[in-house]
């Protein structure tokens, strides 16, 4: 029984709908029917879960995605990821739900993980972490290999939210063949080998989706002619940020002793 997911997913697919997207999946049928998998996704949007999880439900499976806390920690989102039994993360403390997501997996769950950790703002794959890698091989389950592109369109960083305004949106989602993790292999090497295969894989999706122009180039990777950061001056976006949120972090931490003083 699945009191919350199941709604979850009429509600998602009756929101999509009324938008117009047209949500192709490839590859459903690399996800296996029975048994524990790692799905490693790429992350160049907030709605990435979402796209990412109706390859499964195509064949009758459902995806746990572990997320960052704070998602959980919001009084709307944070009922519902709970009830799809979905993984809180604390970034500060990740050890417990790593530990919750092995579990899952040798009782025979799907995990879904973005192996980049945050969203790409040049839209291309970022470095990976060895996470998703070393849970599969604790676990004894294989990394299913998927991307999703057009997401970024609806709902990604540094753009304005397009949920319920922007119509007909292509998205696509492919899932390639499993990829074993052998106890005894090596998780960097591993690692390189899943972001290969996701790498191929999204310049094939790239290659084949609608052409971009106009306003529309501000999601198109500098690669492709598009006007989104490259990979480099994204890093130093990134870096800006977590030093933002490290000093607003301290200057919160200062306004609350300084207020416990008073």
């Amino acid at each position: 029984m699945e009191p919350v997911y199941r709604p979850v997913i009429a509600a998602a697919r009756g929101l999509f709908a009324l938008q117009g997207n047209d949500i192709t999946r490839i590859g459903a049928d690399n996800i296996p029917a029975t048994g524990g998998a790692v799905i490693a996704l790429n992350h160049i949007g907030y709605l990435d879960f979402a796209y990412g999880g109706f390859p499964a439900v195509d064949v009758g499976r459902l995806v746990r995605f572990m997320a960052k806390k704070e998602v959980f920690d919001h009084k709307i989102t944070g009922p519902l990821m709970r009830g799809m039994k979905h993984i809180p993360v604390d970034r500060a403390a990740g050890a417990s739900a790593y530990r919750e997501a092995v579990r899952a997996l040798r009782g025979g769950e799907l995990i879904g993980v973005f192996p980049e950790a945050t969203i790409s703002r040049s839209f291309e794959l970022k470095d990976f972490k060895l996470g998703a890698v070393r849970m599969a091989q604790e676990a004894g389950v294989p990394i299913l290999p998927m991307v999703v592109w057009g997401s970024q369109r609806v709902w990604t960083k540094d753009h304005p939210k397009s949920v319920g305004k922007r119509r007909h949106v292509p998205i696509t989602v492919r899932v390639g063949p499993a990829i074993p993790v052998p106890s005894d292999a090596d998780t960097a090497s591993v690692t390189a080998q899943v972001k290969a295969a996701m790498g191929e894989m999204l310049h094939e999706v790239q290659d084949s989706y609608p052409r971009l122009t106009g306003d529309d180039l501000v999601y198109l990777p500098a690669r492709l002619g598009g006007t989104a950061p490259t990979p480099e001056r994204a890093r130093e976006l990134d870096s800006q940020e977590a030093a933002d949120k490290i000093a607003k972090r301290r200057a919160k931490a200062a306004a609350k002793a300084a207020k416990s003083k008073s």
